[in-house]
């Protein structure tokens, strides 16, 4: 791709620093054998790296100068068949923090140049093995916070969303260069009755473009997990909850109403979906200002939540409080948790299902029952019970939710101008516009500046 340059070599360390079994030192690119050689002393006398045969393991020590620094194997894989498509040397040391900087250092002071966050998946995208999806997806699988999250990444990493992305891109392509040749050439091609066979194809990649936009909450929530607001009067034991729900104390329980005056958040991981929960201070009408904000606060979170958990204690009765936080629910997907199961209970889970219309679950923070029900109507209520990722596509990343609503606009811009009988050089405007607008997200259409700023996100070594 114009405007990068990948004749040099480089190299880091592709493990976390942190005491470990093994660190493993990366090396990419056209001399990666020749530095590696630099460095490398085999046990064999004379073997060099750069004559051996491709993706084979070999045992010796690294060295610098006299100096031997550590007992390692290195594997030699020669380009394309390797993760970035060029030369690659991979140097398996001992896990000490010092022994892999000092591996670092020597390939370094060997001649190969300090790699910048994530330009080895960079150059497997440059160099063809993988599109900018499937990058992408590099990085998510790395930072995937539940198993949901993990498979998508990983579904996305064999390509689901390309796939899906070239065959709307083929459909358009193909009407594009139909018009422009009839343009060119009107003698020997009629775009007699065109128009209204392309307002067809249109209409069939806009419901396909759809399709995928459908996906986008619900990937969002599987990637970066359910914003999950936990709502209730003071003392419903909503703090209770989340303990409970965390597996320590997380927030303080007292019997003192109002204890929890901030909002406390806490990333979790139930039945593979992640979950941001967040607890809130009890909603109630008070004079004390920082409780007040409190409260102000939890129901400025409660807007954007994905789901809202109402805790109600279920052995007082309903109140002014209780009304208000059920207007906060109309239309929103909310479960309702009978809580304090465990004493005489004056509100029947029937009343609450009337009142909100939501799914209602008897629970008991203390005697800790009622949470395999919650767990399973989350996982019922967003994902339909068990996630397939063979098939289905998810668009789990912003910046191709953004490419696709330009695409649906551009789409949607064809379709009207067909409608109003404009000229078929104004289709194929707004067919190259969605085109394009779909090639940003797989990598055919992105300038340089992009692809940096995408690939300095990713951690270095990777």
């Amino acid at each position: 791709m114009a405007g990068f340059h990948l004749d040099d070599t480089i190299a880091a360390v592709s493990t976390a620093m942190a005491p470990a079994g093994i660190g493993i030192v990366r090396i990419s690119g056209n001399d990666a054998f020749e530095v590696a050689d630099r460095v490398f002393r085999a046990k064999k006398e004379g073997k060099k790296l750069s004559a051996v045969k491709s993706h084979t393991i070999h045992y010796g020590w690294i060295t610098e100068g006299e100096e031997v620094i550590d007992e390692v194997l290195v594997m030699v894989m020669k380009g394309p068949k390797t993760y970035t498509g060029e030369n690659t040397v991979e140097i398996d040391c001992h896990g000490g923090v010092l022994a892999v900087k000092k591996v670092l250092e020597a390939v370094l002071n060997a001649g190969a140049r300090a790699a910048d966050p994530g330009e080895f998946t960079k150059r497997a995208f440059l160099n063809g093995r993988m599109d900018l999806t499937q990058a992408e997806a590099v990085m998510d699988v790395i930072s995937a916070k539940s198993a949901y999250a993990l498979k998508s990444s990983e579904s996305q990493l064999r390509g689901t969303v390309k796939k899906a992305i070239r065959a709307i891109r083929e459909k358009l392509i193909y009407e594009i260069a139909f018009i422009e040749s009839a343009l060119d050439d009107p003698e020997h091609i009629s775009l007699d009755g065109y128009p209204e066979r392309l307002a067809v194809v249109v209409a069939e990649q806009k419901k396909q473009v759809e399709k995928l936009l459908a996906s986008a909450d619900e990937g969002k929530m599987i990637q970066e997990g359910i914003k999950t607001v936990i709502l209730g009067k003071p003392n419903a034991g909503k703090s209770s909850l989340l303990n409970l729900l965390a597996g320590e104390e997380k927030a303080i329980v007292t019997d003192i109403a109002g204890t929890t005056r901030d909002v406390l958040e806490e990333n979790l991981v139930l039945k593979g979906i992640s979950l941001r929960i967040l607890d809130t201070a009890g909603i109630r009408k008070t004079a004390d200002t920082v409780e007040k904000i409190g409260v102000d606060r939890a129901l400025e979170h409660a807007k954007d939540a994905d789901l809202i958990l109402y805790v109600v204690d279920a052995s007082v009765p309903l109140d002014e409080n209780d009304a208000k936080i059920m207007e906060i629910l109309k239309g929103r997907k909310a479960i309702v948790l009978l809580n304090k199961s465990d004493l005489t209970a004056v509100i029947e889970k029937e009343e609450m299902e009337q009142k909100t219309g939501a799914p209602v679950i008897s629970i008991s923070a203390r005697e800790e029952t009622g949470m395999e029900e919650l767990e399973e109507q989350m996982k019922k209520m967003f994902f339909q019970g068990e996630i397939s990722f063979n098939d289905e596509v998810y668009i789990t990343n912003a910046r191709h939710k953004q490419a696709l609503l330009e695409a649906k606009k551009s789409l949607e811009l064809t379709a009207g101008s067909i409608e109003m009988g404009m000229p078929e050089d104004f289709f194929s405007i707004d067919l190259m516009n969605a085109y394009e607008e779909l090639g940003s997200i797989i990598g055919e259409a992105v300038g340089e500046d992009l692809v940096n700023e995408i690939f300095s996100k990713f951690c270095t070594g990777k």
